[in-house]
């Protein structure tokens, strides 16, 4: 009842530092049965209860926790050259474990192999080096875009990295182009980020660069289309 209050009165941003104030953003799942002290247990029980911003809240708190610990493991892994079926059946096990989905984990193996690398800070040389990167890298980012949501998400973090990382503002079209000939993207999230799925970070400049590569997209799209439709 606290809780229901609580949040009815304010929203979980408000409650969750009255939480951290008292020691009890990291324990809250003791307030399930000794033997019941799982995130499923918890989540549904809470849910259940009126109360989902809280379920979500310790889910977050759970996972934040295994997702560092998937990323210092994976950083690791890609810096001694393990093998990426290695790679990938660790991630999975862990997705598995964890109840990690996959859009989170595409996150974490992009800035996993963004961080393996000492980058040139020349502009005109960045691009070919991150290209023969994550040319590399490709097969291991394509087992964890399986879903939309992920590819979009991949293009999400790569928009992120180009504006953040200011050497990298010319990269971007050639990274999502190399990405999709390596069937890490499809075209169908590439055309979604163009036309309304991209946030504001460098938007005016990604989209020009990538303006020539959508048209053909589209074209490509038509094109097989009419072809459909005249062999109906």
């Amino acid at each position: 009842m606290l809780f229901k209050s609580w949040i009815n009165e304010k929203d979980i941003n408000a409650v969750a530092p009255r939480l951290r104030k008292v020691s009890m953003d990291n324990r809250l799942m003791e307030l399930s049965p000794a033997n019941k002290q799982s995130v499923e247990h918890f989540t549904k029980y809470f849910t259940e209860a009126g109360l989902k911003e809280l379920s979500q809240y310790v889910w977050n708190q759970q996972t934040t926790g295994a997702r560092k610990e998937l990323q210092k493991e994976l950083q690791e892994q890609m810096s001694r050259g393990d093998p990426f079926k290695d790679v990938i059946l660790y991630v999975k096990e862990e997705m598995k474990k964890n109840n990690i989905p996959e859009p989170a984990v595409i996150g974490i193996v992009w800035s996993s192999a963004m961080s393996t690398v000492e980058w040139n800070k020349k502009e005109e040389l960045v691009a070919e080096q991150a290209i023969k990167h994550l040319k590399q890298y490709s097969p291991l980012l394509a087992a964890f875009t399986t879903q939309g949501q992920s590819e979009l998400i991949l293009l999400l973090k790569i928009q992120e990295y180009c504006y953040d990382n200011i050497h990298f503002m010319k990269a971007f079209q050639k990274i999502v182009v190399l990405f999709y000939k390596a069937e890490v993207l499809s075209e169908e999230p590439i055309l979604k980020w163009y036309k309304d799925a991209h946030v504001a970070k460098g938007k005016s400049v990604y989209l020009e660069q990538m303006k020539k590569f959508v048209e053909r997209l589209k074209n490509a799209e038509e094109e097989s289309e009419s072809e459909a439709e005249g062999g109906d």
